[in-house]
């Protein structure tokens, strides 16, 4: 009967294996250890590292109302840093044509 492992123990193996390359089927099968045991904390140790991500932040924000223009105009600034303006109104189609062939 095969000695009993402690949980750190199981840690080490569970990093061994995703450092390996090997299958779990391939890594179980050399280290002599049960697949499905090895298979629950490789899960158990993924699932820790998930854990650790720190959590998404969110700011307060206020919404301003822009001035009034005499005229209204949009910009539309490319990858590529150009800069193409065109009244509201204008066909978005046109516009989405139009950056298209600017980045290429």
């Amino acid at each position: 009967m095969a000695k009993q492992m402690e949980k750190p123990e199981w840690a080490r193996v569970a990093e061994a294996f995703e450092a390996s390359g090997q299958t779990q089927r391939e890594f179980a099968l050399a280290r002599g250890v049960r697949l499905s045991t090895l298979q629950s904390w490789v899960y158990r140790r993924r699932r820790a590292a998930t854990a650790r991500v720190e959590p998404v932040r969110l700011l307060p924000v206020q919404v301003a109302t822009a001035p009034m223009a005499s005229e209204s105009v949009l910009e539309v600034m490319a990858a590529s840093g150009a800069r193409v303006r065109f009244a509201v109104g204008t066909d978005v189609a046109y516009v989405a044509r139009l950056v298209a062939a600017l980045g290429r």
